[in-house]
């Protein structure tokens, strides 16, 4: 598949300005960030596609390059950027200063800060799962999780370096954790090799964690989870995920709830449903009915006469809470008209006369039916 314009991933046309590139960049790189789409292989793929783009065309020679000779100025062979072309065989590695414009949105975790020295990112997310019932979801309940996370070593603070003793700045790279390589007139960015990307020396690691910073430990939390809650829903817990590396912040912890089927109310956000069989008799007659709602309750519904199958009646707020608000749902019932069955030989006699003292009247849907169909045959 042909490779698409730079111009076109950005949204810009060949004449715009670096400001213009730098600004539509800006856009996109926040809108498909992995941070803001966790899990979004499309997002993701987007990101990589206009970060590529811009890496490109903010450089004015690269962009000259591509405006003459468009991709295969970069390809493998092309005579652009040495051997491998642009980042490698047909890849893409270096951002320059693109970290710039990650930094002002997400907080530049990673990226060198502002006396050079690389600021080391916050810790990894973790995630759980916990089981409730829908009667738990409607009152709000706890869970207790168990975990096992990485957490800062408690010797050494989490720097890796014995007490007493500080890491010291990677001579290599400067405390960046990234060296540059000039490949033609392009630089590409690689993790640095004498510090494996921390930015950090440690001459006198600490004896606990062995120079890694961290250590591991199980922990048991309590997880509140509030009325409402809908089968799916994230609760984070902050700071309660891995640890960064060198004393670094921890990540979060992400806790999904999962609900159980309920035995027989089906739930579609806050509303409730019930599909309930009725005696033929209060189909008939009309009457009232026990419907079974939440904790073990029931509320009381009218029926009237002549209701049919599949007739729905609506029980207003008496469905779910709404999450994190004063109001609840509906509830919906759905009556199955239930014919009788096991008849004996009286309640047969007694029916057939039932049944007897009955005309078309009294059943208007099959005397509209019987209609449509003998005007239909008469046409044929």
């Amino acid at each position: 598949m042909a490779k698409a314009d730079y111009y076109d991933q950005l949204g810009v046309d060949r004449s715009a300005s670096a400001a213009e590139l730098k600004s539509a960049y800006r856009k996109l790189a926040k809108k498909y960030h992995p941070d803001v789409n966790p899990g979004d292989a499309a997002a993701e793929q987007k990101f990589k596609d206009v970060s590529e783009a811009y890496e490109v065309l903010k450089d004015d020679q690269s962009r000259a390059a591509y405006d003459q000779f468009g991709h295969a100025a970069f390809e493998q062979g092309g005579g652009f950027g040495g051997q491998g072309g642009f980042g490698g065989a047909g890849g893409f590695s270096g951002f320059g200063d693109i970290g710039d414009i990650f930094e002002e949105f997400f907080g530049g975790a990673g990226r060198a800060g502002r006396g050079g020295q690389r600021q080391a990112r916050r810790g990894d997310d973790l995630r759980t799962e916990v089981d409730i019932t829908l009667q738990e979801a409607y009152d709000g309940t706890e869970r207790q999780v168990h975990l096992t996370r990485a957490a800062a070593c408690g010797a050494c603070n989490g720097s890796g370096a014995k007490p007493g003793s500080q890491p010291s700045t990677c001579p290599t790279c400067q405390g960046h954790g990234k060296v540059r390589a000039q490949q033609g007139f392009f630089t590409i960015e690689r993790p640095c090799h004498g510090c494996q990307g921390s930015g950090q020396i440690i001459a006198d690691p600490c004896g606990d964690c062995r120079g890694g910073g961290q250590t591991r430990e199980s922990r048991n939390l309590s997880v509140a989870i509030p009325a409402g809650v809908e089968d799916g829903t994230r609760i984070r817990l902050s700071g309660e995920g891995n640890a960064g590396p060198n004393g670094a912040a921890y990540g979060d912890l992400y806790v999904f709830v999962n609900i159980a089927p309920h035995g027989i109310l089906r739930r579609d956000g806050a509303d409730l449903f019930c599909a309930m069989p009725v005696s033929f008799d209060i189909a008939v007659r009309g009457g009232s009915v026990n419907v079974p709602v939440m904790a073990g309750k029931t509320v009381k519904l009218s029926i009237p006469a002549g209701a049919r199958s599949g007739q729905q009646f609506r029980l207003r707020g008496k469905g779910m809470p709404v999450l994190r608000a004063r109001k609840f749902g509906d509830l919906y019932v759905q009556i199955e008209v239930e014919t009788p069955t096991g008849l004996t030989r009286e309640q047969g006699k007694l029916f057939e006369a039932f049944a007897e003292s009955l005309d078309g009247g009294n059943y208007p849907d099959m005397a509209e039916f019987n209609a449509r169909a003998k005007k239909a045959n008469a046409k044929q």
